[in-house]
């Protein structure tokens, strides 16, 4: 009778199979195309308030990382292991704010795991169905641009509140939209869509906003740039 404690050893032992460098050397073409590509789509079909340049810079960065470390554990259960208690050790608190932006990750990792185990074929035609989908669903939503002003208030003190913002942003714009509102021990930090306003309104806007809230600051971002 084959020991059993020997049988579970040779599970966990490193296979002696090992990463083919021509094979992740095409892998790594592939990904650094495919996240290249995906950026590029974000940029432009993304609905994102956030700076999306700034956020899809690093979509190469995850991409390949996911796929080298799935390149190396793939062959050993045991290396699996290890990584399951590395990443119980390290705490990524990325801020993700809106739910487009975890998407846009949950891609670039679903593509370097693909390409991690090396499964191009089906990888691809993946990347290519969802970049479609984007692509479709970009050009049929006719994304409504007449609030493009993103407008972000950030107060330490706590003293700004949705009331006081209503009456003041109703006072100088036709139209606004709340898209985020955080609030913590940290302060409070409110995100508007605002309708496109001439400098002069701006400007009063922010003198009254100072004098109602002196501990506020703002920050205004013409949102089609992006």
């Amino acid at each position: 009778m084959v020991n059993k404690w020997e049988l579970f050893q040779k599970f966990l032992i490193t296979q002696e199979e090992q990463i083919q460098v021509p094979d992740f050397i095409v892998n790594s073409i592939f990904i650094i195309i495919i996240a290249w590509l995906l950026a590029i789509t974000y940029n432009k079909c993304g609905r994102s308030l956030s700076n999306r340049k700034t956020f899809s810079s690093n979509f190469i960065l995850v991409g390949f990382a996911t796929m080298l470390i799935i390149s190396i554990v793939k062959s050993s259960l045991a290396l699996s292991l290890g990584l399951v208690g590395a990443l119980s050790i390290i705490r990524f608190r990325a801020a993700i704010k809106e739910p487009e932006e975890l998407a846009y990750l949950f891609i670039v990792i679903s593509m370097g795991l693909g390409l991690g185990a090396n499964l191009r074929l089906i990888t691809l035609v993946a990347f290519v169905i969802i970049v479609a989908i984007i692509w479709i669903r970009h050009f049929l939503g006719k994304p409504d641009y007449s609030n493009n002003l993103f407008l972000t208030i950030k107060d330490p003190e706590n003293k700004a509140d949705l009331s006081l913002m209503e009456e003041l942003l109703s006072r100088h714009f036709k139209s606004y939209q709340l898209k985020r509102l955080d609030n913590n021990d940290r302060g409070t930090e409110m995100a508007f869509l605002l309708e496109t306003a001439p400098v002069l309104v701006l400007d009063n806007f922010k003198k009254e906003l100072q004098e109602k809230i002196p501990s506020a600051s703002i920050s205004l971002i013409d949102n089609k740039i992006f």
